[in-house]
């Protein structure tokens, strides 16, 4: 690590002409990446309408993108190690923009269900390539903290910008149109990134092991897959066989990686405390907050009777909040450290996921949206002072890879976060009683899912219908909140964890020289 002090003269390649140019073309991607999570959410009741999905067909939809990216982000980080990031982030955007038009004129659940799959492998290229080409653009430890703040704030800019722009196209066009917007925002990164972004790689990479690419996307995916179906269903042996057979293959992608002279991850990364202690807090995080963040917009529209654009509106303190702690943060962990900053985002998000347990279907606004506020903020905090100290703590020719298991952590997350706790929120809900009378095929959809028993009550009397949709209301707000107890006491942990994981650590100083 070297200090400005120590090289008062840095070498004026240091400060790459363009840079900056080249960054805003690169958050293009996370952008579109985060508005394409948050308006599936906004999408959901609309989309349960057309295509009538059972309950584990709505949660497939939400989480298989997640599944697949996940599975596949070790691999193709290491890819683009291999045959450039810039190669790997201008195919990938091209996929991307082309699946979206597929996710918009989806037909049926199952149709959905691949398209979401097959935009996970268009998106698992995008994320690591963005942010190894930071590491790479900027030498100078501060800017890249600056740029890494900024890219985390467009990551949550994505979160406000996906539900408004959302909740714009929904009350005037059907629910495909939220997909299609990813068609011009990917072309303007291509047509621009061609000419902005330079290439870099790794100078000696060595082959790409097909047979550690196949270990990891088995391994994550079949774990994954056992904790859903335990969550959802209970045991059965189609989910032990998924579990044991996942950690079998990752247990043998870890052995294999100490083996390989050129590994796809290089498993001697996590000996440093730094990188594992922010890898698992990412992890555990974003596992906490999912299930509040899929389910909100439902609860914004279904439960208090927001409009789809009011519903994304009300969602804005998050990113507010988000944005502005993430241009902070960089100067924040230097000036208190690194753990301060980080164990203090993470125990503010747990206080409002413990205060959200508390909301009932009357809760007032102001207090939801300073709840969103404080969690933004939290999230903002962490998120990018993780990012910062995974990047910096490994060599610039490894770049993808370290990105890729920051952005597996998060995706991952995110997968078991909406398995476990949105089976909560499922199975709580589930529980609810119909009133009497309640025709049993009528009764049946409502059980399926709080947009299915809004759906199913349109045929009943005026009467049983309200009688019917409140109960429906009223359990998931009580699924709601057994998830956000849950998730608050993973986040309060996780405080716990970083504050002794992240002891010592520090964000470089000054020019890096590598």
């Amino acid at each position: 690590m070297s200090s400005m002090e120590q090289h008062p003269e840095p070498a004026p390649e240091l400060y790459r002409p363009g840079r900056w140019i080249a960054l805003s073309v690169l958050v293009l991607a996370v952008l579109l990446v985060a508005i394409d999570a948050t308006v599936l959410g906004l999408a959901t009741p609309f989309l349960s309408e057309d295509l009538e999905p059972t309950g584990t067909q709505l949660l497939w939809i939400g989480d298989v993108y997640s599944f697949v990216i996940a599975g596949l982000l070790v691999s193709m980080g290491s890819l683009g190690d291999r045959i450039g990031r810039k190669k790997l982030l201008l195919c990938g955007a091209t996929a991307f923009g082309a699946v979206s038009v597929l996710n918009a004129y989806a037909n049926s659940p199952e149709m959905m269900i691949l398209a979401r799959a097959l935009l996970g492998v268009a998106g698992a290229t995008l994320m690591p390539s963005t942010l190894a080409l930071i590491r790479n653009l900027f030498h100078d430890a501060r800017e890249r903290s600056l740029a890494i703040g900024i890219w985390g704030a467009m990551a949550s800019a994505g979160a406000a910008v996906g539900p408004v722009v959302g909740g714009f196209l929904l009350e005037h066009f059907w629910w495909g149109s939220v997909f299609l917007i990813n068609v011009p925002v990917m072309a303007v990164l291509v047509v621009v990134g061609i000419k902005m972004i330079p290439e870099s790689k790794n100078p000696a990479p060595g082959p790409w092991d097909l047979l550690s690419v196949a270990l990891s996307l088995v391994g994550i995916i079949g774990i994954v897959y056992a904790i859903k179906e335990l969550a959802a269903h209970g045991g059965s042996w189609e989910a032990a066989l998924a579990g044991v057979g996942g950690v079998l293959a990752l247990v043998w992608f870890v052995r294999r990686q100490f083996r390989l002279p050129a590994p796809l991850l290089d498993m001697r990364l996590f000996h440093h405390r730094g990188f594992s202690g922010a890898v698992l807090a990412d992890l555990l995080t974003i596992l906490g907050l999912s299930g509040l963040v899929f389910f909100l917009s439902q609860f914004l529209q279904l439960v208090q009777g927001r409009g789809p654009l009011e519903a994304g509106l009300a969602e804005l303190p998050a990113a507010v909040g988000a944005v502005t702690a993430g241009l902070l943060a960089g100067t924040a962990a230097r000036r208190f450290s690194v753990r301060v900053v980080v164990t203090g985002g993470l125990a503010g998000i747990g206080l409002s996921l413990a205060a959200v347990a508390a909301v009932h279907k009357d809760t007032a606004y102001p207090l939801i949206g300073a709840l969103l506020l404080v969690v933004g903020v939290g999230a903002g905090f962490a998120f990018t002072v993780t990012s910062d100290v995974i990047l910096s703590s490994v060599p610039k020719e490894h770049a993808g890879s370290a990105s890729a298991v920051s952005e597996t952590a998060y995706e991952l997350g995110a997968a078991l976060g909406i398995a476990l706790l949105g089976s909560i929120v499922t199975g709580v809900y589930q529980g609810f009683t119909a009133p009497a009378g309640t025709p049993p095929d009528v009764a049946e959809a409502a059980h399926e899912s709080l947009g299915g028993a809004v759906e199913a009550a349109k045929v009943l009397p005026e009467e049983q219908a309200t009688t019917l949709v409140s109960a429906a209301q009223d359990a998931f707000v009580d699924g709601l909140g057994a998830a956000s107890a849950i998730g608050a006491v993973v986040l309060m942990a996780t405080a716990v964890a970083a504050w002794f994981l992240l002891r010592g650590q520090e964000l470089e100083e000054g020019i890096v020289h590598d």
